[in-house]
């Protein structure tokens, strides 16, 4: 270990980056859980990213607007679909997301399987770059947030069934391209599942709590061993839910929890 090596640089952006996630992710990932739907994320996230690997196979810049629109056209469009079937078909759902995950999945293979460049994007959009996001490229993700934040909790008695999918689709749009597909899963849930038995801002709160402390602490830990960040984060998030939960369990009259 060398402490010596943390460049704040490098680490602040990307705690940033962490924390933009967590705004919109933890209260996103408790609806998800309370109804149910676990793995939409995965499965909007996918389709996002489906939509960057299109864009990429038409040689549009990484950053550029048309891969912006690419993304977020095609998980609004995938929400769009889950709606119709949580409508039509409720009691199968979650299967029917499983499905529509695994095809997004195995169209973007099929879509980089004669791109050079393949395997590095999809690793990209798997574990995400996050030590890579400057404040340039916060500073729009953050206006998103906040419009998002706003719908959510200034207008969510108002909001039909049908705007919790775009929300949620416009949300995953982003944080997919600035961490991945693997810490927007871990981002939206972990927390959610560690907090379940919470309820109101108290809940929310924890949440954050636990969700911001995960990112700093494995920022520090894959800067110091040089570990892959990404996946370090997903593992913090993990320890720290688990510790959480079974904290819990230890203080009197919590043996339910």
């Amino acid at each position: 270990m060398n402490p010596g090596t943390i460049e704040l640089g490098i680490i602040i952006p990307a705690f940033l980056a962490g924390l933009l996630v967590l705004s919109t992710h933890v209260p996103l990932g408790q609806e998800v859980l309370a109804r149910g739907i676990i793995f939409i994320d995965l499965a909007i996230a996918q389709i996002a990213g489906l939509g960057v690997i299109s864009a990429y196979s038409f040689g549009w810049q990484a950053q550029g607007c048309e891969v912006q629109l690419a993304a977020g056209g095609a998980a609004l469009s995938g929400s769009v679909l889950l709606h119709y079937t949580e409508k039509n078909w409720p009691e199968i759902q979650e299967a029917i997301i499983g499905v529509i995950f695994v095809l997004a999945a195995s169209g973007g293979l099929l879509l980089l399987s004669n791109n050079p460049h393949g395997g590095e994007h999809l690793r990209d959009l798997l574990v995400g770059q996050i030590l890579w996001v400057n404040y340039s490229t916060l500073l729009p993700v953050a206006f998103l947030y906040a419009l998002i934040l706003f719908l959510w909790f200034g207008m969510r008695d108002s909001l039909r069934r049908l705007s919790f999918y775009l929300i949620f689709a416009l949300a995953v749009t982003a944080s997919v391209q600035l961490v991945g597909i693997y810490l927007v899963f871990a981002s939206l849930i972990i927390p959610a599942l560690a907090t379940r038995n919470f309820s109101g801002p108290g809940r929310l709160a924890i949440g954050y709590g636990i969700g911001a402390t995960a990112y700093a602490m494995a920022l520090l830990i894959s800067s110091c061993w040089d570990l892959p960040t990404g996946a370090v984060i997903v593992w913090s998030l993990a320890v720290l839910g688990l510790l959480f939960r079974s904290g819990l369990k230890m203080l009197p009259g919590n043996s339910r929890r």
